[in-house]
C-alpha cells in the first residue's frame, strides 16, 4: 500500500495542528499510513519571489488584492496559488494526484466522492479565505470544486479536515478494523453500561430489552430495522 499524502494550501498553516495531532490522524501518520503537509500560501507571494521589493525593506507577504469591478473584501490571487500547487506537485510522491478547490459552488461532497478520492496517491487541497479566490484557480488549476454543504464558512480549512477524514476512513489501517465503517457495520442506535440510567428520581432511561437477550438473530433484526 502506498502512503496516502494530503497537501493543504492555506494562509493559516498551523490552524489544523491541534486536531491532526490529537486524533486518528496522529496514529495514522506515526504508522505511515498517511502523510499530511500544510503549505503557507504567503511563502509563494510576489514578495517572497523577489517582485516589487525595495532594497533594504522587508516586504509583507501579500497574497490578496481588491476585486476587479469593485465590491467589498479582498480576493486571493491566482499567481501565488499557482506557484504553491506547482511546488507541491514537484514534491509529491509518485502516483495519481488530484487538486481540490473548496467552493460554495462546488459539487456536494458525499461518501461516493470520498471513496473515489481515496484511490488517489496525492490530494492537494486549496483553502480559500476573504471574499473568495480568483476564478482562474477554478478554471485552470483545480481538477474539481467541492462543497461540504449549503452554508458558508470563513475559509476552506474546516472543509479540508472534513474531506480528509472522510477519505482516510477508506484507507486500510486508518480505523484499525474495516468493520468500523458504517457502510459495512450499519448505522443504528448503540448503548453501553449502565443498563438503566436514572438522571433523577422517578426517571429511568433503559436499554432496549432485545439487546440484553443474547439472541443474536433478534438483535440483528432490531439493528436492521433501526438502521
Amino acid at each position: 500500500m502506498n502512503l496516502k499524502s494530503f497537501h493543504i494550501i492555506t494562509i493559516f498553516p498551523n490552524i489544523l495542528d491541534s486536531y491532526i495531532n490529537e486524533s486518528l490522524f496522529c496514529r495514522a501518520i506515526k504508522s505511515k499510513i498517511i502523510s499530511i503537509k500544510t503549505h503557507d500560501l504567503r511563502g509563494f507571494s510576489d514578495a517572497r519571489y523577489g517582485k516589487k521589493i525595495k532594497k533594504g525593506i522587508q516586504p509583507f507577504a501579500r497574497v490578496d488584492d481588491r476585486p476587479f469591478g469593485g465590491g467589498p473584501g479582498m480576493v486571493l490571487q491566482v499567481e501565488p496559488i499557482y506557484r504553491a500547487v506547482e511546488f507541491v506537485k514537484k514534491k509529491a510522491a509518485k502516483g495519481k494526484t488530484r487538486i481540490i478547490l473548496f467552493s460554495t459552488r462546488g459539487k456536494r461532497f458525499d461518501s461516493k466522492t470520498a471513496q473515489r478520492l481515496a484511490k488517489y496517491d496525492n490530494l492537494i487541497f486549496i483553502c480559500g479565505r476573504y471574499e473568495g479566490i480568483d476564478e482562474r484557480v477554478a478554471d485552470y488549476i483545480a481538477d474539481e470544486e467541492i462543497s461540504i454543504g449549503d452554508y458558508v464558512l470563513s475559509g476552506g480549512e474546516i472543509p479540508a479536515l472534513t474531506v480528509m477524514e472522510s477519505i482516510s476512513r477508506y484507507i486500510p489501517g486508518f480505523l484499525g478494523k474495516e468493520e468500523s465503517l458504517e457502510e459495512i457495520n450499519g448505522s443504528f442506535p448503540t448503548y453501553t453500561r449502565p443498563e438503566v440510567f436514572s438522571p433523577k428520581k422517578g426517571k429511568k432511561w433503559s436499554v432496549p430489552k432485545v439487546l440484553l437477550s443474547g439472541d443474536h438473530k433478534k438483535i440483528q433484526e432490531w439493528r436492521n430495522s433501526n438502521d
